[in-house]
């Protein structure tokens, strides 16, 4: 496995995914803070949050590229376009599975089920993160696809 590829463009894709998410959100495009909910699930602070999610993400990015460069290895082959699909059904998931799944683990974050609570202090994201506005989930779609790109075009699968 490419285990310097993994390590440097893990980084690389990591910082390109949570860039894009961040200008789409201080752009206006959406209002999902992945930092911010990563972090609020620790601490309450929103300026401590942020910095601990995005060390989060960061770790979680390497964990996903882990995966990429194992099935990349598994396949025996790593290109642009099979990277792209694989962001494709990363971010998929992500809507469909990861981010609805939040308000039953984060002790800071409402419930579309249970309602609001005293400790909420974030909505819950809906369906596809739609509560952080209609473009989320287009803008979620496109960053992990360019992260899948990313690391399908410089990892290589032996």
């Amino acid at each position: 496995m490419d285990w310097a590829g993994w390590a440097t463009f893990g980084f690389v894709a990591t910082v390109v995914l949570t860039g894009i998410m961040v200008g789409a959100q201080l752009g206006g495009l959406s209002r999902m803070d992945l930092p911010m909910m990563l972090g609020t699930v620790f601490v309450e602070s929103p300026d401590r949050a942020r910095v601990i999610g995005f060390f989060i993400h960061l770790v979680n990015g390497q964990i996903f590229a882990l995966l990429y460069a194992g099935a990349f290895a598994l396949i025996g082959t790593a290109t642009w376009w099979l990277g792209a699909i694989f962001g494709l059904l990363h971010g998929i998931a992500a809507l469909t599975l990861i981010i609805p799944l939040l308000p039953g683990v984060h002790p800071r974050m409402a419930s579309d089920r249970a309602g609001p609570d005293v400790r909420a202090v974030l909505e819950p994201p809906g369906p596809l993160a739609l509560n952080y506005g209609t473009q989320t989930p287009a803008f979620t779609l496109a960053a992990h696809v360019a992260y899948g790109t990313l690391l399908g075009s410089f990892l290589k699968p032996g």
